[in-house]
């Protein structure tokens, strides 16, 4: 049985302050020591997949360099996709001999590298509990990294400088467009569907953000 597994998550909205999770246990328990987490640097937009194989890519970089101890399992929070880019990741660092599988949601299906079938195991397994254990502790713990990042950004941006943004009109903003670069990047006509946020306000907005 596999001592040490590593379980990898990714967290975003529409794309936008992308992150990654790296949780360990050992012995069936969390090693909080060898938690990380990851800003996706070269990923635009939606794409889970590209994110993953970024996250990991990073990680295995470490490995091959010797600044960290490879695990005995790496466990992907998804399906075939995302353990196929967590695959191409470790193949493109020349390492292969660290096993890969994947838990998907809902079905609760394993999924391992060339199968196109995930696996079922039984609801009341130790080894399925233990998998999912650790696979919502990874969400668990990108989940929380993307919020703290989302908080930075709702306490210090732009819009804090703009008449008539007071913090509910900040949040509203935040919450439709995912970011300040977004809302940049915003038309008026953009800016007007968002409840609250009326003709004149979108223009002084717009206006603003440009001048600026």
């Amino acid at each position: 049985l596999p001592r040490v597994i590593e379980a990898f998550d990714i967290s975003n909205i529409h794309g936008v302050l992308a992150v990654g999770s790296m949780v360990t246990f050992k012995d069936g328990k969390p090693l909080k020591s060898r938690y990380r987490r990851f800003k996706v640097r070269s990923v635009q937009g939606i794409d889970d997949f590209a994110m993953m194989e970024e996250v990991l890519s990073r990680r295995f970089e470490s490995i091959k360099a010797g600044k960290d101890m490879a695990p005995d399992l790496i466990l992907i929070d998804g399906g075939k996709g995302q353990v196929s880019a967590a695959v191409k990741a470790m193949l493109k660092n020349e390492i292969s001999s660290i096993p890969i599988i994947g838990l998907a949601k809902k079905e609760e299906l394993v999924f391992m590298p060339g199968k196109k079938e995930g696996l079922r195991l039984e609801r009341s397994s130790d080894a399925l509990k233990l998998l999912q254990r650790l696979r919502d502790e990874a969400h668990r713990f990108a989940v929380s990294y993307h919020r703290k990042l989302r908080s930075k950004e709702l306490q210090s941006s732009i819009l804090d400088r703009i008449p008539g943004i007071g913090k509910s009109k900040r949040t509203v903003l935040l919450n439709a467009f995912g970011s300040v670069e977004k809302i940049k990047e915003a038309s008026i006509d953009q800016l007007v569907s968002v409840p609250g946020i009326g003709d004149r306000l979108a223009e002084e907005i717009y206006r603003f953000i440009h001048k600026n």
